[in-house]
């Protein structure tokens, strides 16, 4: 390793229990965590411009290794100037690795001891990952944080399969360890990449405990937390992390994969997570579904016709401060390119609002009381607004 490169650090600032504030330093600048990523899995957060991300509070952003990979591919990528700059974002990145996919992509792809074949979604093309390949790609990409190849097995997943997902993943990540390294840890363009280790054991406190321990021994800069969020249910996830927050070092960032319900959010934080990625706010922003401190709002519902209030009154955001519920669903039902940017502008900057306040909270030891007023509010709606036939 290059010890004259920026390394990524962690410091924690403050602490509530298990969970704390803390300042992670990459070499493309600092986030205050606990912190949530917006994913942008093909070198763009969907409809959303860089200058607008900013505005939202974004301190980072994901990219995806396999969905990069396949198109435009790793040496396109790199040729552009890494994701970085293909994505006009000087702040941090972390790229998956395509483990998830090995999840959401099951009836497309095969796996051995070695590796996955998956067949591409895109053309059908037969595409090899490995965690060597993994790791050169993401070395490509220039991500400041760089995730190992991992297994993510389903929630529905028997014990066998999920105890033969936490060993492969755990010789991955050796085998991903020993790659960064051989590349001096450092991306295409020179700046050190920050590899974490990705935990599994679905459900099962034990195999995750096995999966820890393994993980832990390779001194990796940060832990994931995998195979959460696909179909175990809040009650499990919750049981998970309470064991988590024991399993990691607590010296080094925690990330939860693939979480963004802002319930599942406070949980892990009250456990010691750092950091979370979604596309719940994307995703519900191009249904016309928009996040609000008061609840959940539809914006296609008839009771929005006229309403010339903004989508949150206490939110300060462009599309806050420009265009109504009214126009809103107007824009939605007439097929508007510009209604799911803006409501998506919208959910960015409440997710990067909500994690502000968790980090206040923290930082003046109130976030039990907090979260339980937060979820009174943000889960209280039952009515039309929340309904999905009243138009």
């Amino acid at each position: 390793m290059t010890r004259d490169q920026p390394m990524l650090s962690f410091e924690v600032i403050h602490s509530d229990g298990n969970a704390r504030t803390a300042r992670l330093l990459t070499p493309h600048g600092q986030v205050n965590t606990p912190a949530f990523m917006p994913v942008g899995t093909a070198g763009s957060v969907k409809g959303v411009a860089p200058d607008r991300l900013r505005e939202s509070g974004a301190q980072m952003i994901l990219g995806n290794t396999y969905h990069l990979m396949l198109r435009p591919g790793a040496a396109v990528v790199e040729q552009l100037g890494g994701l970085h700059a293909m994505m006009a974002w000087e702040k941090p990145i972390l790229t998956d690795s395509g483990g998830y996919q090995v999840f959401s992509l099951s009836h497309r792809r095969t796996i051995d001891e070695d590796g996955v074949v998956f067949r591409s979604h895109i053309d059908g093309a037969r595409v090899r990952l490995t965690p060597e390949s993994c790791m050169s790609i993401q070395r490509s990409l220039g991500a400041d944080v760089i995730m190992q190849l991992d297994e993510c097995p389903p929630g529905c997943a028997d014990r066998r399969e999920v105890q033969a997902a936490v060993r492969r993943s755990a010789e991955w990540a050796r085998r991903c360890k020993q790659a960064w390294i051989d590349a001096g840890c450092l991306s295409a363009g020179g700046n050190y990449q920050a590899l974490f280790g990705i935990q599994q054991g679905g459900s099962s406190v034990d195999l995750r405990g096995e999966s820890s321990s393994r993980l832990v021994e390779l001194d990796l800069p940060g832990y994931a937390i995998g195979g959460l969020s696909v179909g175990e249910g809040h009650e499990a996830m919750c049981d998970v992390l309470a064991a988590t927050s024991d399993q990691l070092p607590a010296d080094r960032p925690r990330y939860l994969m693939g979480v963004g319900e802002p319930r599942d959010m406070l949980a892990a934080v009250a456990c010691g997570v750092d950091m979370f990625d979604c596309v719940l706010p994307t995703r519900n922003g191009r249904n016309a579904q928009a996040f609000t401190w008061q609840g959940r709002l539809r914006l296609r519902n008839a009771r929005w016709i006229s309403d010339r209030s903004p989508i949150d009154e206490g939110c300060d955001c462009y599309a806050c401060r420009n265009f109504s519920r009214g126009t809103m669903r107007h824009l939605f039902l007439a097929g508007e390119m510009l209604a799911p940017t803006l409501v998506s502008v919208h959910n960015l900057h409440f997710f990067s609002q909500f994690m502000s306040e968790i980090r206040n909270a923290i930082s003046r030891g109130e976030l039990a009381k907090r979260s339980r007023a937060w979820q009174d509010a943000l889960y209280a709606r039952n009515d039309c607004e929340n309904a999905d036939d009243c138009d």
